[in-house]
């Protein structure tokens, strides 16, 4: 696996915690060169030294915010001179039901998780294109599969996550670039605690109880970003062994 991950340039958003931070640790242990991304520069910061990516590769970073995207895709550029893989991983779960009207928290799982990606796709596709080459990995969720009741909103934007990544797929074969969705199940992240409804954080409370580590997901990463240049792994869907939904 090391061989076809060593040296790969991967960016990675929401990489102060939880998914994002798993993958960087990972990546980092099989020699690939990161830069990461989140709002938390302070954590970024940390994560950095205990990986020696060096404090260039740090980049404050609102994906809500296409200009700070882009910074962070041309500071890759400015360090290797290319980028081989983005890990579009940001991502807020302020589940609720409907007839609450959390409007706000609607608005904003619409600006991180889908114009996030959105604005990571942009930021990157140009350098990809023009280097006939690179890796796209989309984080969605198995909620990106089916819907429950109090995550419709959260579901929607993970159902968006899937359709943008298979346009996407079908767009970039001729330039020889390749696109990943990540489905995760319950993966203990602090992706709960960003709900704020009482009622659906103790559902999912349950549910995480049996959450497996985020390494399992940073495993998934590496694992598509190795297969060689010929095979497209698309899509990866894993849950924990006792997870029904």
């Amino acid at each position: 696996m090391q061989d076809n991950i060593k040296d790969k340039v991967v960016v990675i958003t929401g990489a102060s915690s939880g998914l994002g931070e798993a993958a960087a640790r990972h990546l980092a242990t099989l020699g690939a060169r990161l830069v990461l991304g989140a709002r938390r520069v302070d954590r970024l910061e940390k994560l950095a030294g205990e990986i020696n990516a060096g404090g260039e590769a740090v980049v404050a970073t609102d994906v809500t915010r296409l200009e700070e995207v882009q910074r962070l895709v041309e500071r890759a550029i400015k360090i290797y001179g290319r980028v081989d893989v983005l890990l579009n991983n940001a991502g807020l779960m302020p589940s609720s039901m409907l007839e609450k009207l959390h409007v706000d928290e609607w608005d904003r799982m619409i600006d991180v998780n889908i114009k996030g990606v959105l604005h990571g796709i942009a930021a990157v596709l140009p350098h990809m294109v023009r280097q006939k080459s690179g890796h796209i990995i989309n984080v969605s969720s198995v909620a990106g599969h089916k819907v429950g009741a109090g995550g419709a909103v959260y579901a929607a934007t993970k159902h968006a996550v899937r359709a943008l990544s298979e346009g996407l797929r079908q767009e970039v074969k001729p330039h020889n670039i390749r696109t990943t969705i990540v489905s995760p199940g319950a993966v203990a992240t602090e992706l709960t605690q960003t709900i704020t409804d009482p009622d659906i954080a103790a559902g999912m409370k349950a549910v995480y109880e049996r959450a497996i580590s985020a390494d399992s997901f940073a495993r998934v990463v590496a694992f598509a970003i190795s297969q060689p240049e010929d095979i497209d792994i698309n899509e990866v869907l894993f849950r924990p062994t006792s997870q029904l939904y």
